[in-house]
Order: structure tokens, then C-alpha cells, then sequence
């Protein structure tokens, strides 16, 4: 089992003709891969999996989630 936290997209760039994206994980930058959600934009909530980017959450979702982890702390 693993625990899928929502990243924010805050960029995007080309690695060797593949669609990468710089995704915010709560302040930790991380580099995803984006080829499976091509529909993904600057600013949207992603769920990821081994450096790639697997589905768009709704954003309403995605900050109930942020929220519901910061109370947990």
C-alpha cells in the first residue's frame, strides 16, 4: 500500500522529447513525467507514481486532501 499525496504543476519542459513537469509536493519540487495525462496544465493537482504523473484530481479534492494531511501533523 502507498500513500498518494497531491503535487501541484508550477512548470513544464521537454527531457528527450518526453513532457516533464516541475510538481510541487508541498513545497518539495519534484521532476514527473506528464506523457499519460497530456491534458494536465500549469497549476493542476496530480497524483504520481514512481516519477510519473497517473491521474488530474479536481482541485476542490486535491486541497480537502492537502488540508486533511496538515491537520494530521
Amino acid at each position: 500500500m502507498c500513500l498518494a499525496i497531491p503535487g501541484k504543476i508550477t512548470g513544464f519542459f521537454t527531457e528527450n522529447g518526453i513532457r516533464m513537469a516541475k510538481v510541487s509536493f508541498s513545497g518539495v519540487i519534484r521532476t514527473v513525467c506528464t506523457e499519460w495525462v497530456p491534458e494536465a496544465k500549469i497549476g493542476d493537482y496530480i497524483i504520481s507514481h514512481a516519477g510519473t504523473a497517473i491521474s488530474v484530481l479536481d482541485p476542490k479534492e486535491a486541497e480537502e486532501t492537502l488540508s486533511l494531511l496538515d491537520e494530521m501533523n
